[in-house]
């Protein structure tokens, strides 16, 4: 790790508005995460580090610190998300992190939630486009070029359940049944039960956070997407709120034309999305919906493997940067993982630090790599005529590509 007090002057500031003021020698706390993660880490800080110095000319510097979580956190000090990597992400306000394990049906709940509640990163930003070379099972992958905004922070994801046959579910069970005269739970013995909270608040945030983020990037236009018809107060209200908080905020806008908002159905919009998937430009959705159509939506474009994503507060300025893929346990150790999703993602910390130059040429770089059919076994397999790199190898050639341009 790196020592914090070496460091302590090379901290992200927030200006007002949650504007960042980025010093040239940049601290960046990072957690390597679990199973593949200590292999794509790496490769993906290599391509950065080289990025950075080629636009820069040596004048800019990421200064990586390594923080806890998951299972060596867990191995080191007996808690997978130790306060003190809590307090680094707050503290130096932008970070990244790979995968952490997160057990199905049992065991603790996911440290990805844990950490965008505890931090409030209140926004799951998902951009999803099309890179040429990269097999994909749609016709016009090249159609397919959408932001999504999941909100991160309520919904089921809020964590509030009860397993069946506890004395918890029939708690409230009997609440319902007796104080809410709720008729309709049909095996209530052996039925778990979960809460879903929607807020104004919450969804006003983040919609309005689309529509800043809409006009900002000109794509003018912002879809709500819910299941307002089946859950009239929670994703109605989503769609509700929402609107009526973007025509509070940005009515000239509207009126103009300059920005659009509309809203769909969440099942027509994966229907939608694969038949007519220029239709869409900016998403905005609830926490489990996001879930549904970031990966569906990166599917159509080769895969989550070369998914980025990052959870935003932009009151705070917090962000922490994230692979979007899982653990991959089966490959792990075996430098065959594909770093792409943890590069994207950090190209996604470049631009949000401003430092959009190193971005580009990342990502001319991976434009050029896949071109040529070079890419890890999982996206080559698929290229005619492409050649499997390793995970580090494929690293090397992007950082040389990089270096070259």
């Amino acid at each position: 790790m790196i020592n914090r007090k070496e460091t302590i002057m090379s901290k992200i500031e927030v200006m007002q508005g949650g504007r960042l003021s980025v010093p040239e020698h940049v601290t960046v706390p990072f957690v390597a995460g679990d199973g593949v993660g200590p292999e794509i880490m790496p490769a993906m800080q290599q391509v950065i580090d080289a990025a950075v110095a080629k636009a820069y000319g040596g004048r800019r510097k990421i200064e990586w610190m390594e923080v806890l979580a998951g299972g060596k956190a867990q191995e080191r000090m007996g808690t997978s998300l130790p306060d003190e990597t809590l307090a680094a992400f707050a503290e130096y306000h932008v970070g990244i992190k790979g995968p952490l394990m997160t057990p199905v049906g049992t065991g603790m709940r996911s440290l990805n939630v844990a950490l965008r509640q505890q931090l409030d990163l209140f926004t799951c930003l998902r951009p999803v486009r099309w890179f040429n070379g990269v097999q994909s099972p749609v016709k016009h992958p090249e159609d397919v070029d959408m932001v999504v905004f999941r909100e991160n922070t309520e919904d089921i994801y809020a964590g509030i359940e009860w397993e069946a046959g506890t004395d918890e579910a029939r708690k409230f069970y009997t609440f319902l049944h007796d104080a809410m005269g709720v008729r309709k739970v049909r095996f209530p013995e052996t039925s778990s039960f979960g809460v879903k909270p929607v807020s104004r608040e919450g969804t006003e945030r983040l919609v309005l956070a689309a529509c800043r983020y809409a006009l900002a990037s000109g794509r003018k236009k912002v879809t709500l997407v819910h299941k307002g018809n089946i859950m009239k107060f929670t994703e109605g209200g989503f769609r509700r709120w929402g609107y009526e908080a973007a025509r509070r905020a940005f009515p000239d806008e509207l009126a103009s034309g300059q920005l659009v908002v509309d809203d769909c159905i969440a099942d027509a919009f994966l229907q939608n999305a694969l038949l007519r998937p220029a239709d869409y430009s900016v998403i905005a959705t609830l926490n489990l919906n996001g879930d549904y159509i970031s990966d569906m939506l990166a599917a159509m474009v080769g895969g989550i493997g070369i998914s980025p994503g990052a959870n935003i507060n932009y009151d705070t300025g917090n962000a922490i940067f994230e692979a979007t893929h899982g653990t991959a346990p089966d490959i792990a150790g075996k430098n065959v993982a594909n770093p792409c999703s943890l590069i994207l993602s950090a190209c996604m910390m470049l631009e949000y630090m401003g430092w959009t130059e190193a971005s580009q040429l990342v990502m001319a770089a991976l434009e050029r790599s896949f071109g040529e059919g070079c890419a890890t076994a999982d996206l080559s397999r698929f290229m005619p005529g492409g050649t499997a790199l390793g995970t580090s190898a494929f690293a090397d050639k992007l950082a040389m590509l990089v270096a070259g341009a």
